[in-house]
């Protein structure tokens, strides 16, 4: 009996420690003023740009949105993941609902840091996994930008999640794994300037790992296999391969490639379809010098085969 209660004693300490050190290991962890230093005062002009490289308008403009009505960011769109739904807020610029009320380091410490202005973590449906490559000064960029859209009021619903992935302090222990400011694919010295261009491009701003690299059990990105495809976020179809690996791009050329993301048409002349339809609105808005650096790193990144076919629908 003496040794029983040793023993629960000592399991009772032992799980007091680790969830001491779990809850200091998940705490939100903002950016260094060296970082925010870096910011600088923003210009909208420049900012346009990153808007539309980082798809905004793609999971925050009202669904089924056309025309500039796709500005009013007011978040809905109902986002139906393996770990529950999760709805892209209102980041218009109404002060109570959206974002107007945000500061330039705000948006930075969210976009880079996955943390809000209350010191909560962010759930990783908003792409910061990818943004937290982004340059601070790009950020300020987009700031100011943002700063000149329409305010939209009203709140969009909130995520839907089922335990344990409603704790969403839990979200700062899948960051110690998944969140990085290191380039995914490295280049050597004397590497083209385009191709480092498009690296930046699609690895940050542009989040395209985010949907064409398949998942591990965690939902992270699995890097080894960098932009091989990957399992829709919704439905059972994939994501395609976009390496010039089998399966893949390697029988388009750069040309190829920068014409699909400015006009939607194929190589066999057939068109974009599903959710990149979105993702190719706003890459047409980039300049052609953007899509031809995307188009370089896409074909100097190393080819992996496609990932894998797309699951079977579920028996009625």
């Amino acid at each position: 009996m003496r040794l029983l209660k040793k023993l629960v004693g000592a399991a009772l300490v032992l799980g007091a420690a680790g969830a001491v050190a779990g809850w200091f290991l998940s705490a939100p962890v903002r950016l260094d003023t060296e970082t925010l230093a870096q910011l600088g005062p923003g210009d909208a002009a420049r900012g346009r740009r990153i808007f539309y490289a980082g798809g905004c308008t793609s999971c925050h403009a009202k669904p089924g949105s056309q025309g500039d009505a796709r500005l009013q960011l007011a978040g809905g769109l109902e986002l139906k993941t393996p770990f529950g739904i999760f709805v892209p807020p209102n980041i218009s610029q109404d002060a109570k609902d959206g974002i107007g009320a945000w500061s330039v380091e705000d948006l930075a410490n969210a976009m880079l840091k996955g943390v809000s202005p209350s010191g909560e973590h962010f759930y990783p449906a908003f792409p910061y996994a990818s943004y937290a490559r982004m340059k601070p000064a790009d950020i300020a960029d987009l700031h100011a930008f943002l700063k000149t859209l329409p305010a939209v009021a009203g709140k969009a619903p909130p995520n839907s999640l089922g335990f344990p992935f409603n704790i969403r302090r839990g979200v700062g222990l899948w960051k110690r794994l998944y969140l990085s400011d290191q380039s995914v694919v490295s280049f050597p010295d004397g590497t083209p300037d385009p191709v480092m261009a498009g690296r930046y491009l699609v690895e940050g701003p542009g989040h395209c790992g985010e949907c064409h690299t398949p998942r591990d059990f965690a939902g992270g990105t699995r890097k080894s296999e960098w932009l091989a495809g990957g399992a829709a976020a919704e439905g059972s179809g994939i994501v395609p391969n976009i390496t010039a690996g089998e399966g893949g791009l390697s029988d388009w050329s750069e040309a190829d490639i920068a014409y699909f993301l400015e006009t939607g048409f194929t190589p066999d002349f057939d068109s974009v379809g599903g959710a990149m339809v979105d993702v190719q609105r706003n890459m047409a808005e980039l300049t052609p010098e953007d899509r031809a650096a995307i188009s370089a790193y896409l074909k100097a990144i190393p080819p992996h085969p496609s990932f894998y076919p797309a699951r079977k629908q579920p028996a009625n």
